[in-house]
């Protein structure tokens, strides 16, 4: 089994629409058995909360849900068990290797890394943080997960059908 875990800042936004997407994906895959995913924050801040319901409206214009979805800082346990944790932000992803021995830091990547529209690019790789925003900027983070995840997908694919 391929464990990955989404990470962003309070687990309430970003990372619980990555989980959602992803786990709809990789069951249209055929890798749901193959693949567990969950998502965490790397902070507590909101602890115990529901996913944001700006959040949920978007993963359910899109026919998504997460129904028993509690946010939580990112565990040692997943961290160690984690073969892929997917950060949101440049920001995330230096925490979470800080957290990580060196010789794992390799399973931290940005999210946007890897949408193929953004191989080249030099600069911002973040996923928009919409918590201060409105509707729109729920959109424009889903979006941006949204041109990652068949990447994601296909990168998973490979580590699950390697021999």
């Amino acid at each position: 089994m391929v464990n990955v875990v989404t990470v962003c800042t309070g687990n309430i936004c970003r990372s619980p629409m990555a989980e959602a997407l992803l786990r709809s994906e990789l069951e249209r895959a055929g890798l749901a058995g193959s693949v567990a995913v969950g998502s965490a924050g790397v902070s507590d801040e909101e602890h115990g909360n529901p996913v944001d319901p700006r959040a949920r409206e978007v993963l359910e214009r899109h026919g998504l849900a997460l129904p028993e979805h509690s946010a939580h800082r990112i565990t040692d346990e997943e961290l160690a068990d984690a073969d892929l944790l997917l950060a949101m932000t440049a920001s995330h992803r230096d925490q979470l290797r800080r957290q990580l021995p060196a010789e794992r830091a390799s399973a931290v990547r940005l999210m946007r890394s890897f949408d193929p529209a953004t191989e080249h690019a030099d600069g911002d790789l973040d996923i928009a943080d919409p918590w201060y925003g409105g509707a729109e900027d729920f959109d424009t983070a889903w979006q941006q997960i949204e041109a990652a995840t068949p990447g994601v997908v296909a990168w998973l694919r490979e580590r699950v059908e390697a021999p």
